[in-house]
């Protein structure tokens, strides 16, 4: 299939020029290089012309560029030029479709996202996940900060041992559930929990089940003493390294917490990015949950943020 839809390939040394002259027909060409992920877009179309058509490819590592160029069916004379430190690959292909079968029979590949949201990733290469002084730009993820209402007088009520038990019991139900819809918890502050989804359905059905999870607990125990307070949002944030462990900071992330914060007893709030999701539409509709608009200012936050109560 390969050599199908293959016109010219040419390997380039690094400083290299080559020049490759080619017969075009009335087609969708692309000219790709693997190594910078440099593609030039050929549409070739129009009346066929006898007259060399000319085409300079410039290759290095400030950027990978890419656009398409009408052209008509005739000869060119493509130029390359390899300003890179690294070999170049450039190939010359015809996009129809047998490359686009090709292309379908790719497999599912693993996001840096969806990766560090994993939590068997995050334990086994907890410090080793980005150096101290990288941080990378994620352009969304969805946030989930729970807490304990009244936990100061559970430990004041029942003792510090029962208490820690009962606590340490819904963290290990929270970071159950947590795995299972594909995310990852950050960290634990007291009895808080910060975990990450790489969609905001994920998180809402983690939410739901949450609070679910927190009844047997408590008729286990014969009181209602485990009553989480749930605070979900969506956006982009920075991914850090932070005292031996990978964590987040941003905007996105200061709203999450505040969000809980305005939560009270068995609720969850989510803003508009998460409950506008069409994936979380579906998933709140077909539970038969509809929330609802609530108006909150947000300490901290100067924009307003329209907040919603999941029933």
């Amino acid at each position: 299939m390969i050599d199908e839809i293959t016109i010219d390939a040419v390997e380039l040394p690094p400083g290299e020029r080559a020049i490759i002259s080619l017969q075009l027909q009335a087609e969708f060409v692309i000219v790709f290089e693997p190594v910078t992920h440099a593609a030039q877009f050929l549409d070739v179309k129009g009346e066929p012309t006898r007259e060399r058509q000319t085409l300079l490819l410039t290759y290095n590592k400030v950027r990978a560029p890419t656009g398409t160029m009408v052209l008509r069916p005739g000869p060119l004379r493509l130029s390359i030029d390899n300003r890179t430190d690294v070999r170049v690959l450039p190939s010359v292909w015809i996009a129809g479709d047998p490359l686009h079968d090709l292309l379908g029979k790719r497999k599912p590949f693993l996001t840096a996202k969806r990766l560090l949201s994993n939590q068997t990733f995050r334990d086994i290469y907890r410090t080793d996940m980005l150096d101290v002084d990288q941080g990378l730009k994620i352009t969304s993820l969805t946030f989930l900060f729970t807490d304990l209402k009244g936990s100061t007088e559970l430990y004041d009520r029942v003792g510090d041992l029962v208490a820690f038990d009962l606590v340490r019991a819904h963290f290990r139900v929270l970071n159950e559930i947590v795995a299972a819809e594909a995310g990852a918890v950050v960290k634990t502050i007291g009895d808080a929990v910060m975990a990450t989804f790489p969609t905001p359905d994920r998180a809402v059905a983690a939410a739901l089940r949450m609070r679910e999870a927190m009844r047997p607990l408590n008729e286990a125990h014969g009181n209602e003493d485990l009553l989480l307070k749930i605070g979900i949002h969506e956006g982009p944030c920075l991914a850090v390294s932070l005292n031996e462990r990978q964590d987040y900071f941003g905007h996105t992330v200061n709203i999450a917490s505040r969000v809980q914060g305005l939560a009270t007893s068995r609720s969850i709030l989510a803003t508009a990015p998460v409950v506008d999701n069409p994936r979380s539409a579906s998933l709140l509709g077909s539970n038969g949950h509809k929330p609802v608009a609530q108006s909150h200012a947000l300490r901290g936050i100067a924009a307003e943020v329209a907040v919603y109560e999941i029933p």
